[in-house]
């Protein structure tokens, strides 16, 4: 692909290579996915913040994963935002899109003044790869600390994967002449292509946490400091677009670094809840655990936390003991 021709690149990641320093990264861009993720709920501002930095980190970092398989971010806190929830769907074949989801649970009455990262008090930040049915999903941890959740998953990413990795990201409300706000967000991911190297249990970090630092020397160690100045010259609204496209931004930066770029992946909001999955959640509760769960207009009702779709159930057709449907179809628990 010729780095000077400009993309579609409004909710893409586009892969690179950087050659001269044995560096891998990604640029990502996202624009109705993460508007269209956010106008699902009534987020105070903090919260907002957050849930954005989250999507586009996991934009960034499930480009990686295979086909058919799913990535998920998590944060699980003390805080007043008790948890921040994204998933990440990869292609289910070649050219396709990926989806992503996020929503985040919290306390609005215990939300205070202070930055978005404020907001998360102790806890941990997980990362989660599931591969499909048969497999058992893998699952690494770190955490909580640093100044945002991008430091918690370099963090991760040292500590569990012993790779140095680095994130630079902006987002925000954008507006235009003529339009409503609307969000917007980009970053870049750079990190070190692996290499065997002896595992070092902790580091000199908060709590022990590991740091690219502590993994890398030599001429590994001079290519990784080079590259993350270049980064460090990075505007934020270079990042964020709508103006700069990922190669020439990638020209701008790495020009010296002979950086290599690979097809781009596009990325929407998809959502893959159902009436049928509410039904199988509830196909381990008896019948007397359904009953509690009824409305007193006699309903089962359920709303997805992702995407905010709404169902609403007969209580006779749910769990291991439902009553068989009139027409003799088969009990709900047994679909």
């Amino acid at each position: 692909m010729n780095i000077g021709s400009k993309l579609a690149w409004d909710d893409t990641v586009l892969p690179f290579q950087l050659d001269a320093s044995d560096i891998r990264g990604r640029v990502a861009r996202l624009d109705g996915v993460l508007d269209g993720i956010l106008k699902q709920h009534d987020y105070p501002p903090q919260v907002e913040a957050l849930v954005a930095e989250m999507t586009l980190l996991t934009a960034l970092i499930g480009q990686t994963v295979k086909l058919r398989w799913k990535l998920s971010l998590q944060v699980q806190s003390k805080g007043p935002v008790r948890m921040i929830a994204t998933d990440y769907f990869a292609p289910e074949a070649e050219g396709q899109p990926a989806r992503i989801r996020a929503y985040a649970s919290y306390d609005r009455e215990r939300l205070t003044e202070g930055a978005p990262f404020d907001q998360i008090g102790e806890g941990y930040f997980a990362i989660l790869i599931d591969q499909g049915k048969g497999t058992t999903p893998y699952q690494g941890i770190t955490l909580l600390v640093g100044e945002n959740l991008s430091d918690c998953a370099q963090d991760y990413f040292a500590q569990s994967e012993q790779l140095p990795t680095r994130f630079s990201l902006s987002f925000g409300l954008s507006s235009q002449p003529g339009q409503g706000a609307h969000w917007r967000a980009g970053g870049i991911m750079l990190q070190q292509l692996p290499k065997a190297s002896p595992f070092v249990a902790s580091g000199p970090g908060e709590g022990g946490v590991l740091r690219a630092d502590d993994l890398l020397d030599g001429e590994d160690g001079e290519n990784w400091n080079r590259v993350n100045i270049l980064l460090d010259t990075v505007e934020k609204m270079e990042l964020i677009g709508p103006s700069v496209p990922p190669t020439d931004l990638l020209l701008r930066l790495f020009h010296e670094e002979v950086p290599r770029v690979f097809d781009a992946q596009a990325v929407r909001f998809g959502c893959t809840c159902s009436e049928e999955r509410v039904r199988q959640s509830l196909s381990i509760y008896s019948a007397g655990d359904i009953e509690k769960m009824t409305t007193e207009e006699g309903r089962v009702t359920a709303d997805c936390q992702f995407c905010g779709a709404h169902y609403d159930l007969d209580p006779l057709t749910l769990g291991f003991e439902a009553e068989r449907h009139p027409d003799g179809s088969d009990k709900a628990g047994d679909d």
